[in-house]
């Protein structure tokens, strides 16, 4: 798929306007102050003042924002151009010193000469990457020594089923890309756009094997029964920001989390 990052990009752009509309967002109450991060990432993370962060494929900058009220330095990066330029926008809204960078991860060395405290990625992030590899080599480029990468990701499981839920359609492993077309957006679904995306399943062994060929050490590793977003299908929030698939119950991992640090 040597155009992913083009249909995907295209994708993306289309995505930032009805998202910056969304509920699911709640742009007004973040300009008003609502932190978007959660506990997940939130209790990893610990406190962040004085600390440089590189938030890789970071949307519109929301959680990079959030980072920056915390006290951060922050540098967020996603290859959408629209989703940049309403970040930056959204950063002076929020009248944070937050930078933001138009590229694709792989990229990332060639256009970012600095080294950070955390590389920081969160949700939905990974599954838009060939090669978990190369993905590794830009943690580990940008860390300082005895730097930290924080990711919290929706479960690998999770993708094996198809949207309803109804049984198992794709395969847990990387086994070649996944080309399909989707109407609306996980945050509207009756957006009018209709996009190609491409995307590709990685399991656990692959993310925690590509930290450690690159002599990152894991120090923190834990799964949650629940989402801190409703960007399923048939969820039902068991408690406050907390859904679960419902015929599933908490039966079904949908979010880990972990941290490794360089060596």
């Amino acid at each position: 798929m040597k155009n992913y990052l083009d249909i995907n990009k295209n994708s993306w752009n289309a995505r930032v306007e009805p998202h910056l509309k969304s509920d699911f967002y709640f742009v007004d109450e973040f300009l008003n102050g609502r932190n978007s991060l959660n506990s997940i990432e939130l209790d990893l993370l610990g406190d962040l003042k004085g600390k440089s962060i590189l938030h890789l494929q970071c949307h519109f900058g929301q959680d990079t924002i959030s980072l920056s009220r915390l006290g951060a330095e922050v540098t967020g990066i996603d290859l959408s151009d629209k989703a940049i330029d309403a970040a930056k926008d959204l950063a002076e809204k929020c009248n944070t010193i937050t930078k933001f960078i138009c590229t694709d991860v792989y990229n990332l060395p060639n256009v970012l000469n600095e080294k950070f405290d955390i590389v920081f990625t969160s949700y939905g992030t990974i599954g838009w990457l060939p090669d978990l590899k190369k993905w590794a080599d830009v943690v580990n480029h940008f860390l300082k020594p005895e730097g930290e990468f924080i990711m919290a990701e929706f479960h690998p499981v999770v993708w094996m089923f198809d949207d309803d839920f109804d049984g198992v359609v794709y395969n847990y492993f990387n086994e070649k890309p996944i080309i399909e077309t989707s109407e609306g957006t996980y945050a509207d679904s009756s957006a009018d756009i209709v996009q190609d995306y491409v995307s590709w399943n990685h399991p656990l062994s692959d993310v925690l094997q590509s930290l450690i060929d690159k002599d990152l050490i894991l120090e923190n590793f834990r799964e949650f029964d629940y989402s801190p977003y409703p960007c399923f299908r048939h969820v039902e929030e068991f408690e406050k920001g907390k859904w679960r698939i419902s015929k599933f119950e908490n039966k079904l991992p949908l979010v880990y989390s972990l941290k490794a640090k360089k060596r």
